[in-house]
């Protein structure tokens, strides 16, 4: 897959955010709004990196962490996802990890139990109860 940059619309339910061509995970209205707050905190220079990594219960874990533009890879995936409140942000995958997140969704609860982010991936064959590992 080559590098693609997309503009994030929003579903047609208006709750929902994913990049206009489809192939961007698909974000709950809370966690953009989430999302939006921690990009803020984190400053101008910084994207989203999403992927999976070996390990977890169910033998592949999701992971998620801001890092500097500067370590954008020349075939990661990049998505712009723009919040109703109008903050921005860049998310970006490596081909490998988009192979088993593609059509993910990313919801957050600010529940006290099981609250956070949360993980529902339609290529998951088996998940773990924490929901951050999973089996495809």
């Amino acid at each position: 897959m080559s590098s693609s940059d997309t503009t994030a619309e929003t579903a047609t339910s208006g709750q929902s955010h994913t990049a206009r061509d489809g192939k961007g995970i698909l974000i709950t209205g809370p966690a953009m709004q989430q999302l939006a707050r921690l990009c803020t905190d984190q400053g101008s220079h910084q994207v989203l990196r999403v992927g999976v990594r070996s390990g977890g219960c169910s033998g592949m874990s999701y992971t998620m962490d801001f890092v500097p533009a500067t370590e954008i890879q020349n075939d990661d995936e990049r998505y712009q996802y723009e919040a109703p409140d109008g903050a921005s942000f860049e998310v970006i995958c490596d081909p490998k990890s988009l192979l088993y997140i593609y059509g993910m969704q990313l919801d957050f609860s600010t529940a006290l139990i099981g609250g956070g982010f949360n993980f529902t991936n339609p290529n998951a064959t088996q998940t773990c109860g924490c929901g951050s590992s999973f089996a495809v």
